[in-house]
């Protein structure tokens, strides 16, 4: 199989509070141990040996850098970068092959033109180059934030606790569309009618 780029965020390796109830989603783990393991296992089931990972930040928090330094070990991938994230005091001194603040990479393009990916830990508005058809990947918002079309969270709370294809990010990058072109047509025609989420 050939090497793949894959991405992801918002780990939060060795947070405890990360399964408090009173956080906007919900973890379903009985301890931070079990956690961090079902975490590990999804990383290395979609990630193969070969392929390159990009986390968008918030890799670990409130861990030893030790233990940090042990779960990073244990995962699968043969290039790993970090886009800083908000908690990544201690991440950013793990092993990776590139810590960014944001970054840009180059994929191709579903007709085959190559096309840009602007990442960050937090979600933009705008972003260098969309307007040349750029897309732009997140984390941060745990999936509390709206994708669009062009731009979606990656963080392990929107897919399945793993990192994630292209093919995959598009396919949700469709359904971002949609979801648009749905809310658009109730407003765009003057309707006063309530929509799931907006009062």
């Amino acid at each position: 199989m050939p090497s793949r780029i894959l991405w992801s965020s918002d780990h939060h390796f060795g947070h405890r509070a990360i399964l408090d109830e009173r956080m906007s989603v919900h973890r379903p783990f009985a301890s931070i141990e079990a956690h961090d393991e079902a975490l590990i296992a999804h990383w290395n089931s979609a990630v193969a040996p070969d392929d390159t990972v990009w986390h968008l930040g918030d890799f670990c928090y409130r861990c030893n850098e030790d233990y940090a330094r042990s779960v990073f070990g244990r995962l699968r991938g043969k290039r790993r970068f970090l886009i800083r994230g908000n908690h990544d005091r201690i991440g950013a001194r793990l092993s990776w092959d590139g810590v960014f603040d944001v970054a840009r990479v180059v994929v191709p393009g579903p007709d085959g033109v190559p096309q840009g990916v602007w990442m960050s830990h937090y979600a933009h508005r705008v972003w260098p180059r969309m307007h040349r058809g750029d897309l732009h990947f997140f984390g941060h918002s745990h999936g509390t934030l709206p994708g669009t079309a062009t731009s979606t969270d990656v963080g392990v709370d929107c897919f399945g606790f793993r990192p994630v294809t292209l093919d995959e990010i598009r396919a949700r990058l469709t359904e971002n569309a949609q979801a648009e072109k749905e809310g658009q047509a109730v407003f765009s025609h003057g309707r006063e009618r309530k929509v799931d989420g907006l009062p």
